[in-house]
């Protein structure tokens, strides 16, 4: 593939997220819905190319025409061939950031502050294995034939989002269960549709019934247009980072993206050393294989930490800036959401379609319930507020939760917001895209699904206790 061809797709797909944007800004419903740009782009792609676009040309009576020229969409296979590689590829950037410039409290200092919405988040996300890997034994396996694997779709779909779905596309294949990619961006897409949809619903809710503390008014709800079209205002924007060096030495985003780099490579040597120690003990002992399907993301994440680290005690300078590893995360969320959508199978979707809405109908239900059932048992003080951004992290992203409790609490009156961040350390290393999330697939595949669901069950009982009967008593 020439150069020249890598360089025009990312141009095009600047173009994408530009249009996805203005569509966003003169259409008020999707502001109403806060869809990001990017999956408006995305989708944009999609509809412009050959399943859809193309597709449409074939059936229809211009297939002799100039029209014709349409037959695959407007994008060069080569350009699609790209857009399909992106994903892999940015995830590893976007876990690497995740704690690269953010301070790193104690365990004990997390537990006490954020320790109730430990335990709840914990509870979802470990629910979401129980229910997802039950219905694949009880329903998907037997009724439509679908692999096992299956079970761990709703996890990574819904707590992972999207880029965890991108970055698993790997493993799916491996594993024999190539559609488990296109499934799981799918669940990712309902997901992060349905946590703004419910989670405005349940802000409404919380509102009429008390349930809210901060807020009392259902009009308080609405955020101003400016907010809902994506648009700061003049006299409340920010930047977007410090220059930490002189450009003449070294751009202080080349540093950034530098630090980036050196993280994804930290994890890239656990990760093979890793591989190694399974290959010289029970991998050859027992000719099972976990960490040859584990993706490099999560190994990034712990690369990310351990650079942190470093960097906490030996750079004087102090050259890590969190706001300018923000905006590096913040580009490649945006390059790897529109390029997934762009390239997502629709026929795997389609020739799977009710196990996709079982599992669809399955993740929301359980992460509503959740909420309105164990939130108010296991958060002892402000448990909407603070329920309410684990309830949306659980259903779309981190910042479909960061966005209900911006609404919830917009002074930050309540500890929501602070817990909420603390929360993250003690719970991304693990699921949500972290180490779990990577594992759960090689797991059922080796061992099948029952021993991974009783294993799940067993954590998620075990959070759901120290929830109710550690925190829910304070």
């Amino acid at each position: 593939m020439s150069p020249s061809m890598i360089g025009m797709s990312f141009i095009v797909l600047g173009i994408l997220l530009l249009l996805g944007k203005w569509v966003r800004v003169v259409t008020p419903h999707l502001q109403k819905l806060f869809i990001p740009s990017s999956l408006i782009g995305g989708f944009l792609a999609l509809i412009l190319g050959p399943q859809i676009l193309g597709n449409l040309i074939e059936w229809s009576e211009y297939e002799n025409t100039l029209l014709a020229l349409l037959a695959g969409g407007i994008f060069p296979q080569d350009m699609l061939t790209v857009w399909a590689a992106l994903p892999g590829l940015f995830i590893n950037i976007i876990f690497a950031t995740l704690f690269l410039g953010k301070k790193l409290p104690g365990i004990r200092e997390i537990w006490n502050i954020a320790g109730p919405q430990v335990a709840f988040g914990q509870t979802i996300a470990w629910g979401q294995y129980v229910f997802g890997i039950m219905i694949a034994i009880f329903i998907l396996t037997p009724f439509f034939d679908i692999d096992p694997v299956a079970g761990a779709l709703i996890e990574i779909g819904f707590e992972g989002g999207h880029g965890t779905a991108a970055g698993m596309a790997s493993t799916f294949e491996e594993v024999g269960f190539p559609e488990g990619a296109d499934l799981s961006l799918g669940l990712a897409t309902v997901g992060l549709l349905f946590s703004v949809i419910l989670g405005i619903i349940l802000l409404n809710y919380g509102v009429k019934t008390g349930k809210s503390v901060i807020l009392q008014d259902p009009g308080e709800v609405i955020l101003e247009k400016s907010e809902q079209a994506g648009i700061v205002g003049f006299d409340a924007r920010e930047s977007a980072g410090k220059i930490t060096t002189r450009p003449e030495s070294i751009e202080p985003l080349s540093l950034h993206f530098a630090y980036v780099g050196v993280a994804i490579g930290i994890g890239y040597i656990i990760l093979q050393v890793l591989r190694l120690i399974e290959e010289f003990t029970w991998g050859r002992a027992t000719g099972i294989y976990l960490l040859e399907h584990i993706p490099l993301f999560p190994l990034a994440m712990i690369g990310g930490i351990i650079l942190e680290l470093f960097l906490d005690k030996f750079d004087k300078y102090k050259t890590l800036d969190r706001n300018l590893m923000m905006r590096i995360q913040g580009l490649s969320l945006d390059i790897l959401i529109a390029s997934a959508i762009a390239t997502l199978s629709l026929d795997v979707i389609g020739g799977n379609l009710m196990p996709f809405i079982i599992l669809s109908v399955a993740g929301i239900v359980w992460n509503v319930a959740a909420f309105l059932l164990l939130g108010p048992r296991m958060i002892p003080t402000y448990w909407f507020e603070r329920g309410i951004g684990d309830f949306g992290q659980s259903m779309g992203m981190t910042a479909s939760g960061l966005l209900l409790m911006k609404i919830a609490d917009p002074d930050n009156k309540s500890p929501a917001l602070e817990s909420f961040g603390y929360k993250q350390l003690m719970f991304e290393p693990v699921v949500g895209g972290g180490l779990f999330t990577a594992m759960s697939v090689p797991l059922i595949f080796n061992f099948g699904p029952v021993p991974v669901l009783i294993l799940t069950t067993i954590i998620m009982l075990f959070w759901a206790a120290a929830g109710l009967l550690y925190f829910g008593r304070k």
